[in-house]
């Protein structure tokens, strides 16, 4: 039985990327980083979000819902989305962030 869930690997996945990642772009994390790098980043930023919570219990389920997530699939839907708007946009008013979009490797497998 497949657990996919709106072309993503599963809820989870589908679900934060949906809540806590949309319109956000790769360079939001401040620096260039490959799938993996910005994998780690967006793992720590949800898991800090729904750690402010002083409810111990909520914070605990919602931890355990960020286990099931796969990081390197949202990472890479964010580089290829980030690199399709970029080559929406005119390269020579756009140059520095079109050759920044270049620099990620959308074509990597997800591990």
């Amino acid at each position: 039985m497949s657990n996919k869930y709106n072309g993503w690997t599963n809820y989870a996945t589908w679900r934060v990327n949906l809540e806590i990642f949309d319109n956000m772009e790769p360079c939001d994390f401040g620096r260039r980083l490959d799938k993996y790098e910005l994998a780690d980043c967006l793992k720590e930023y949800a898991t800090e979000a729904v750690s402010n919570d002083s409810n111990q219990l909520a914070t605990d389920y919602a931890l355990a819902f960020l286990s099931d997530v796969n990081w390197q699939e949202i990472a890479v839907g964010m580089i290829a989305a980030y690199a399709a708007d970029v080559e929406d946009e005119d390269e020579d008013e756009d140059r520095g962030v079109i050759e920044h979009a270049a620099w990620y490797d959308t074509s990597a497998e997800l591990a």
